[in-house]
């Protein structure tokens, strides 16, 4: 087991690049992998959890190279190409890759079993697997948690589906079994959540609309192959910006992050809460927005959170509460039950 010594730092500054975006580089595998022809993927993060994805493509019949630091070559065997594994697919400590993964597999014509590490055993499926079964999965779940075990041969059917918590994970399972389903998949937002799945979909040639809180997916014939590339992930920087707002410095640049607007809720949060924070250099990768960002020292403030923002900041709120301990005054959080089952 490795060790790590830290020594505390008053002062942070300069330069830092943060590794890939891990909710894009678990998609760039799945959609890659069902494209027909080959699929490059640059900036991809290396971590246990896309690693634990690759796999699973893997041993879905997918070929996968690692052909370079952080990239690989997703070897797309189309829609229909999937084969069985001859094992259960073991996602680690990925919820993400388990839940979009159930509906990838809804509409395969072979059986599947998901099941993780113990953390993830724990947690529960039945809110993806619900929907799924609408659309006529065959699905089950041991008391709403893994393993998740699919039945292969399902016809689905496209249906309109209303979130009753916002939830990407749900969101996207939804609309990867949407693939596979006869007619128009929808799925209905009660707010706003992060849209990875639908950009990505359509860099691959598939017709999503969204609009006024609906997202729509018409059933491809086929996926496109792409090049993708996969910015710096917002959740890894919002580490940076908390500790450049904090502690004492010249102040901090990170530089290449993704800034999609459904993702970028912290920096609205840090905002209010008083941050002295600069996008610049904006720019694009693929179908994700780019840029740099400057955070210098600031007395933060505690603020009562607005709920709109809260879907769109969910996974950094860890941080965010080392930010609110360290601000003067109170920092209230509502609306957040969907902390309850990330």
């Amino acid at each position: 087991m490795s060790k790590y010594l830290v020594h505390p730092a008053s002062t942070v500054g300069g330069t830092i690049r943060v590794p890939g975006d891990k909710s894009i580089s678990h998609r760039s595998l799945m959609l890659g992998g069902i494209a027909d022809g080959v699929t490059e993927v640059r900036g991809f993060l290396e971590s246990e959890d896309c690693l634990s994805t690759m796999k699973a493509m893997q041993a879905l019949g997918v070929r996968i190279e690692r052909t370079g630091a952080q990239e690989v070559r997703v070897h797309g065997v189309g829609l229909h190409g999937l084969r069985a594994a001859d094992h259960p697919l073991d996602m680690g400590n990925a919820g993400t890759a388990m839940r979009l993964m159930a509906g990838l597999l809804s509409g395969q014509s072979f059986d599947s079993e998901l099941v993780g590490d113990s953390s993830l055993m724990k947690r529960p499926m039945e809110r993806v697997a619900k929907p799924l079964r609408e659309m006529g999965a065959r699905i089950e779940t041991l008391d709403g948690k893994p393993p998740v075990r699919i039945k292969g041969g399902a016809q689905l059917t496209g249906i309109r589906y209303e979130l009753p918590v916002a939830s990407a994970q749900v969101k996207s399972s939804i609309l990867l079994a949407g693939l596979y389903a006869k007619g128009e998949t929808t799925v209905v937002e009660p707010a706003v959540t992060r849209d990875h799945t639908e950009r990505m979909l359509q860099s691959f040639g598939c017709e999503v609309s969204a609009a006024q809180g609906e997202v729509r997916l018409h059933p491809p014939a086929r996926l496109e192959p792409c090049s993708l590339e996969v910015p710096g992930d917002f959740s890894s920087s919002a580490f940076f910006l908390v500790a450049g707002s904090i502690a004492q410095g010249n102040g901090l640049t990170l530089s290449g992050v993704g800034i999609n607007p459904t993702r970028t809720g912290l920096l609205d949060i840090l905002a209010l809460m008083g941050a002295n924070l600069r996008v610049v250099n904006h720019r694009s990768a693929g179908a994700e927005p780019v840029a740099d960002i400057e955070v210098r020292p600031a007395q933060l403030k505690g603020i009562h959170v607005p709920e709109h923002l809260v879907p769109l900041a969910i996974d950094e709120f860890p941080v965010l509460f080392i930010a609110a301990a360290c601000a003067e005054g109170e920092t209230l959080v509502t609306g957040a039950e969907e902390l309850r089952v990330k």
